[in-house]
């Protein structure tokens, strides 16, 4: 097919991108994202037959393919709120993302025009790439623990609706393993795990751990049979999926169906050979499935793939002030000695629940706060307690859509806690080990337990000493019955007293 000729007032913005695509090629680092998305922009409005055009872009992508990868692992450490360097830093890449997908579909228009003469490249190449760079946006939101960009998802839903509609949604690439379809699920399942509950390093890991072990299911047109962890897509609307058993789709909308029972049964089989010794790296995994911590994220993924619930409690709108905590080792100390200074940090809580609170910052600071540690928070004003009690809790979900706002999702663990020093019995010379005792409350807790940090203590301990300074010192002997919680900070066990003493 003969290629139209470039208008010659063009040519030199077209002698400028191929020029720094040629001098960029082989480069390290992240730094150049913003001169990237300028020659990117400037490429818009240079007129170039399509087959020139995907070239070009295919160029770009490199880049930014290396772009990415060098920046993502800087993403691991970032702390609450995201700095407004940093965030300007992924703002920049994420708009190259979103405006590379969006020339890429450009030059999928001639293919839904019947007016125009197909050409000879190959669309499921195009989808491909425009479904990674929605999927790159995307994570990249999940890391700094921020809302995805408006409309994002609906783009993602229209490049899998395309690849199905031309056919192709199931073909790889020479650059791609994986087809648009698989991209597309994978998105999907890290969206359905709930990444605002995650820290950074294991929504890494949960990537990783997608990529490397789970097949994405089928994407049907009707809800498969004998399943439990079904969601429902609905490609017009700017949302990963939703879980059937919370809420049903209208029935007169056309959906899509997709069950995550089998990357729940398979996460099961990873968890029992990585239990039973099997070394993370003969399964494909990094180091990290070897700690509590991945094991803590698998046993989650298997609830929320495989088991999603329904919402326990309705929430109430409030608006009233706490102080909050942050932080085992802090926490502990307080509950000890109450009268010391400590870094308390003031938030408003925007709406509870029996079992948990929402809280938006308002002074102090917040760098300490982590999803999954634990954080105590105090009543304020006019709903200050008699006597005042930290409403011991664990941080379920972060939110930060600027540098100057932060929101919190807490779980209530109990109402008042108990600091002791733990102790096994067998083990004489180990370090006593910092616990939090929690009390029966029922109905959200009917045993008793302890938190303490992850990994001091081994999952098949049987025995336990907790050493508590009241006016004397206190003994008590109990055990372990039941892991509730593991998270990348904290573990939480259920325990009786030691009958057996």
């Amino acid at each position: 097919m003969p290629q139209e000729p470039i208008p010659s007032d063009a040519s030199q913005n077209l002698s400028a991108i191929l020029d720094w695509l040629a001098l960029a090629h082989g480069r390290q680092g992240a730094d150049d994202a913003e001169q990237l998305l300028a020659h990117l922009l400037n490429l818009r409005e240079v007129a170039t037959p399509t087959g020139q055009r995907l070239r070009i872009l295919d160029l770009i992508m490199r880049e930014v393919e290396r772009i990415i990868f060098a920046k993502l692992p800087k993403l691991l450490q970032v702390s609450l709120p995201v700095t407004r360097r940093v965030r300007l830093q992924v703002g920049v890449i994420q708009d190259l993302l979103e405006a590379l997908a969006q020339e890429y579909f450009n030059t999928l228009s001639e293919l839904f025009d019947p007016q125009v003469v197909k050409g000879t490249h190959a669309p499921h190449t195009t989808l491909i790439n425009i479904t990674r760079c929605l999927g790159w946006h995307i994570r990249i939101s999940h890391l700094v623990a921020a809302p995805h960009t408006i409309g994002l998802w609906q783009k993602m839903h229209a490049a899998y609706r395309s690849a199905r509609r031309l056919g192709v949604h199931e073909t790889t690439s020479t650059r791609s393993a994986q087809s648009v379809q698989q991209l597309y699920a994978a998105a999907l399942l890290a969206a359905i795990a709930q990444p605002a509950s995650f820290c950074a390093q294991e929504l890494e890991f949960i990537v990783s751990f997608i990529e490397a072990c789970i097949k994405p299911g089928d994407i049907l047109d009707i809800p498969p049979k004998d399943c439990r962890g079904i969601f429902w897509i609905d490609l017009d609307r700017d949302f990963p999926a939703h879980a059937l058993i919370r809420r049903l789709p209208p029935g007169n909308l056309p959906v899509l169906y997709f069950a995550c029972d089998p990357a729940a049964r398979r996460t099961g089989e990873i968890l029992a050979a990585l239990e039973q010794g099997t070394p993370a790296s003969s399964l494909g995994l990094p180091d990290f499935a070897n700690t509590h911590a991945g094991r803590g994220v698998l046993r989650r993924l298997i609830q929320l793939w495989g088991k999603p619930g329904k919402r326990k409690f309705p929430r109430r709108r409030q608006s009233y002030r706490v102080n909050l905590c942050f932080g085992l080792d802090q926490l502990w100390t307080l509950i000890r000695e109450p009268d010391k200074a400590y870094e308390i940090s003031e938030w408003m809580v925007t709406n509870e629940s029996p079992d948990g609170y929402s809280l938006m910052h308002m002074s102090g600071q917040t760098e300490n706060a982590k999803v999954g540690d634990i954080v105590a928070v105090q009543a304020l004003g006019e709903r200050a307690e008699l006597e005042p009690l930290w409403h011991v809790c664990i941080v379920r979900w972060a939110l930060s859509e600027n540098p100057e706002h932060v929101e919190l999702g807490l779980q209530q663990l109990a109402s008042n806690v108990i600091a002791a020093e733990l102790a096994r019995p067998f083990e004489m010379d180990s370090k006593h080990i910092s616990a939090l005792i929690l009390p029966e409350m029922l109905p959200l807790r009917p045993y008793a337990g302890i938190v303490v940090k992850t990994g001091l203590l081994p999952i098949d301990a049987r025995q336990l000493v907790l050493m508590i300074e009241k006016d004397n010192l206190e003994i008590r002997e109990v055990r372990p019955t039941e892991l509730t919680e593991q998270t990348a900070s904290i573990e939480v066990f259920n325990i009786e007293p030691d009958e057996m003493t």
